[in-house]
């Protein structure tokens, strides 16, 4: 009964537009309410989620993202992209592509890069003769490669939900190849329909041309790089790494490309704070409901609800996934990596998957979730900033579904994906 209670309470917040924090929050403490346990548990519960030291990270990686959209970094990285990919038919469908993985790569989330890109390249696209539906979906859904690029402040909330020992240089490197192999698929995937509409083709600029945009977007580059190779070799912890992060954005931005205003900074302070702010709330009550659905045993009910489904283990994977994408599509990211993990990660382990191939997969399939109605943060950003109805996407978008399922696919049932990298450097 209490199950049903907190479950069911929070669909029916949701349904009704209450935001995710406080329909997690309110289901949360309606059960604890129902179990005749004190309500400052709950409140206990929500504040140990979020004291954990590793989350420390987020704020920093989201403010050193704020920086680097506000101090042009996006526009030189279009500009190699550009310089590089233009030339084929619809080029800057390509271009768009690939900028986004140069910027996820920097900033680590969906949201900015979609925000970066789709702002700067999606006017030049419209004035080329691309339709307003096919710039949306191509930022949109190849700013989920930035989840999976390194850094991503996404693997620290998944490494710290897991409870076990999951090293994140490891979820670093798991997630290079999938992010690479997702932005190649969504780059075909924006040919064949560019190709269909008989977009443009661009021209290439000359080496000269793409040599020297090359080198104005090194600087930004290194962040991305600064960052890694710090975490792999043990010279600074993920932590300290975003710190640095955000140190090196300011002076990138201050004395290399000369772009930060006072003005500037203020505001991507203001929104980081913002953005932490709403994160760190979903977080705590995700936490709550976690725990909730840890003491009621949901994850034994699951798992003997799918083995009594099947036993095969390749088919209780294409359930788990399955799960995870429906939840996807109306919950946000952050808290579905705190409720489902504990969830799902033994069941996977127990069939063989490593958790940092687990992780790998989660935040792809999450990620689809960040594209897909009717919570689409990720999508109705990229509507909003595209200036259509996200009913006009929908219509289009299927094309680059497909792309991302089939990465999903092949990251699911194609274990070396994930794990070479981190087996060839351990």
């Amino acid at each position: 009964m209490e199950l049903t209670v907190l479950i069911g309470l929070l669909l029916l917040l949701l349904v009704i537009g209450v935001p995710v924090a406080f329909a997690l929050g309110v289901a949360s403490l309606a059960t604890f309410w129902m179990l005749d346990i004190p309500l400052v548990v709950g409140f206990q519960r929500m504040a140990a989620s979020m004291n954990i030291f590793a989350l420390m990270a987020i704020p920093f990686f989201v403010f050193a993202g704020d920086l680097m959209h506000r101090a042009g970094i996006a526009e030189r990285l279009i500009r190699v992209a550009d310089a590089a990919l233009g030339r084929t038919r619809g080029g800057l469908g390509q271009v768009d592509v690939g900028a986004s993985m140069m910027f996820g790569a920097v900033s680590g989330s969906a949201i900015a890069s979609v925000s970066a890109i789709g702002s700067t390249l999606g006017p030049m696209m419209k004035e080329k003769g691309y339709d307003s539906d096919y710039v949306v979906n191509v930022s949109a859904t190849s700013a989920i490669t930035g989840l999976l690029i390194p850094p991503s402040h996404n693997m620290i909330i998944y490494a710290a939900a897991a409870g076990v020992s999951i090293s994140l240089a490891d979820l670093f490197l798991a997630g290079i190849i999938p992010g690479l192999l997702t932005g190649l698929l969504l780059m075909v995937a924006a040919y064949a329909v560019a190709v269909k509409r008989d977009y443009p083709r661009g021209a290439f600029p000359g080496w000269r041309a793409f040599i020297m945009a090359f080198a104005a977007a090194i600087p930004g580059l290194m962040a991305a790089a600064i960052i890694v190779i710090g975490v792999l070799s043990g010279v600074f912890t993920p932590t300290e790494s975003a710190g640095i992060a955000v140190v090196y954005t300011i002076l990138v931005a201050l004395f290399v490309y000369r772009s930060l205003t006072w003005e500037r900074f203020i505001a991507a302070t203001t929104a980081s704070v913002r953005t932490t702010a709403m994160v760190m709330i979903v977080i705590g009550a995700a936490g709550a409901f976690g725990w909730l659905l840890a003491l009621l045993q949901a994850p034994t009910q699951l798992a003997d609800l799918l083995r009594g489904i099947t036993e095969n283990p390749l088919l209780l994977l294409l359930l788990i996934n399955i799960v995870l994408l429906l939840l996807g599509t109306f919950m946000d990211m952050a808290p579905l990596i705190i409720i489902t993990t504990p969830i799902f990660l033994p069941m996977a382990t127990d069939l063989g998957m490593d958790p940092v191939q687990f992780g790998t997969m989660l935040l792809l399939n999450l990620g689809i979730g960040l594209v897909t109605p009717p919570v689409g943060a990720v999508l109705f950003v990229g509507c909003a900033i595209g200036k259509i109805p996200i009913e006009q996407t929908v219509r289009t978008i299927w094309p680059f579904y497909g792309a991302l399922v089939l990465a999903l696919a092949a990251v699911i049932y194609i274990p070396a994906l994930s794990m070479w990298l981190p087996g060839l450097l351990n």
